[in-house]
């Protein structure tokens, strides 16, 4: 199982709010208690637009309710894309030297 890589303070806020029940958030969002269980345990990465929804109800900004963090391999790398480059070099008579890397 891919662990998700969005986390967020959603728990904490419902608690800070009047100890907000999953229930009346996920009403007023829009979604059934368990998408908001599914979130808070990290099980579960809303949309944009649910994502926007839930900072309105707690005036938040997104980024004071979620946060991303960067996947890495299991050595601790940041993992890499693999892509293909071409570098090239002007030589002389307005050609190029191309080099695949």
């Amino acid at each position: 199982m891919q662990e998700n890589n969005i986390t967020n303070s959603i728990r904490t806020l419902r608690f800070l709010n009047n100890e907000m029940t999953q229930q009346d958030l996920a009403e007023k969002v829009g979604v059934t208690r368990q998408t908001i269980m599914s979130m808070e345990k990290g099980k579960y990465s809303p949309t944009l637009e649910l994502a926007f929804k839930i900072a309105e109800v707690f005036n938040k900004n997104l980024a004071d309710i979620f946060t991303y963090k960067k996947q890495e391999n299991k050595k601790g790398l940041k993992v890499r894309f693999k892509k293909q480059y071409t570098l090239c070099w002007p030589v002389l008579f307005n050609t190029h030297y191309c080099r695949y890397i």
